[in-house]
């Protein structure tokens, strides 16, 4: 179990494009790949432009302050989920700066597709052995994309419901999606009310969106994180109003008959595919 309180002056230019930075709440294991994982706390310091692209990884947005510009869908609003699926590509993104900067969650973790994430950081100017590092060029398998678009949700739309034995607290599930099956849950526990999070198979990385409380006896508030293993407790205490936001990752199995149609194999020098060549030099 890692609990994580949030730290403020945490902030590194950590992005590539060397107009964001990024504040690393929780991190995974890059020893395993298909498991691994990052979740940043991205902060916009500078007008941000991006071409259209693809990843080979699952990502999870959701805007704390602000929109986000994500191309010819539009944009992600504050408070919205935006499941960006592996192999789907998006933007091109151009989002200017505002008063005050925007402030954004991203998930980013190993898909159904088994290619596993090697999650290292950024290549950001505070980086200076990433921005040293020459990656050579070499073909790379992406996933062919199962939805035909980002997925937008709005939290706002949906209801909470009443979680049985637990009085004083509701739980709003978002969705659960490809066969990896991992899903998204906002708790809300009243203030005095308590809740133990608890699950036989998924990792939960947990972030507190609004109020204070406990984890486990450890004080957690605004943007606080929580990593539990399949099978670990955890229990929370709210001393006020606590809304947890909770992306439950189960394991990753490897397909019993695997497609090569399902992939796509292109030449890139990173874990990124630009939908025009040329701007990878500028990735």
């Amino acid at each position: 179990m890692k609990i994580a309180p949030y730290d403020e002056n945490a902030f590194k230019m950590d992005h590539p494009r060397g107009t964001v930075s990024f504040n690393y709440l929780l991190m995974g294991d890059r020893t395993k790949p298909f498991e691994n994982y990052r979740y940043i706390l991205g902060r916009n310091e500078a007008d941000f432009t991006m071409p259209r692209h693809c990843h080979t990884f699952e990502q999870i947005r959701l805007p704390v302050i602000g929109d986000m510009n994500i191309g010819e869908q539009g944009f992600l609003r504050e408070g919205e989920v935006g499941y960006f699926p592996e192999g789907q590509t998006y933007g091109p993104q151009d989002d200017k700066l505002e008063d005050p900067k925007q402030l954004q969650l991203v998930l980013q973790f190993g898909g159904a597709s088994a290619l596993g994430m090697q999650a290292g950081r950024g290549r950001g100017p505070d980086n200076k052995e990433a921005q040293a590092e020459r990656r050579p060029r070499r073909e790379q398998r992406f996933p062919k994309p199962r939805y035909n678009g980002v997925v937008i949700s709005n939290p706002d739309h949906f209801n909470y419901l009443p979680v049985a034995g637990w009085p004083g607290v509701k739980r709003k599930h978002i969705g659960t999606s490809t066969e990896r099956q991992f899903w998204i849950d906002f708790v809300k526990l009243d203030a005095g009310a308590e809740w133990v999070s608890e699950s036989a198979d998924a990792k939960r990385l947990t972030v507190v969106l609004q109020g204070r409380g406990t984890a486990e006896g450890t004080e957690i508030g605004w943007m606080g994180a929580v990593e539990a293993e399949p099978g670990e407790k955890v229990r929370y205490t709210a001393t006020e109003e606590l809304v947890l936001y909770t992306v439950g990752l189960p394991p990753v199995v490897q397909p019993v008959e695997p497609d090569d149609d399902k992939f796509v194999t292109v030449v890139t020098d990173g874990g990124i595919r630009f939908e025009n060549p040329k701007d990878a030099d500028n990735g």
